[in-house]
């Protein structure tokens, strides 16, 4: 288990522009942990043996089809530096920043059923009883 996304401060304040970049981090990490497949298709024998030991590889179809597998960060910026000055020269959290408002502003979740929705409330309203708060409007 991962804990502490967006998580600034020892926890004492909070970071959408930080989650966003460890939304990403911890992406990266998992992929890691489900190890490198070895297998026929990943070990591109037949590849190896019709590019020889002088060729190259970039130009392959497999490369191409498979070179994203392992790591396809979508923020973290891996161009050459005068590519990346020329788009802006944005570092990661100004990049993860500007994700974070544009889902703050853009996202529309997907109401939860209702039922759930009712159980939940009940959960809100059964724990504010025992705390002595007065109801919550939440229900609306």
């Amino acid at each position: 288990m991962i804990y502490g996304g967006g998580m600034l401060e020892m926890g004492l304040t909070m970071s959408f522009g930080q989650l966003v970049m460890d939304n990403e981090i911890i992406a990266m990490t998992r992929k890691v942990l489900e190890g490198i497949p070895v297998n026929d298709e990943t070990l591109a024998v037949d590849v190896i043996k019709s590019v020889g030991a002088r060729g190259h590889f970039l130009a392959e179809e497999h490369t191409y089809n498979n070179m994203r597998k392992l790591s396809d960060p979508k923020y973290i910026d891996r161009r050459m530096r005068q590519f990346w000055k020329d788009r802006g020269s944005k570092d990661l959290a100004t990049t993860c920043d500007e994700k974070a408002r544009e889902l703050l502003e853009t996202h529309k979740p997907i109401p939860l059923p209702e039922n759930v929705h009712r159980a939940l409330l009940e959960v809100i309203k059964g724990r504010e009883e025992e705390l002595g708060l007065k109801s919550s409007e939440v229900d609306q």
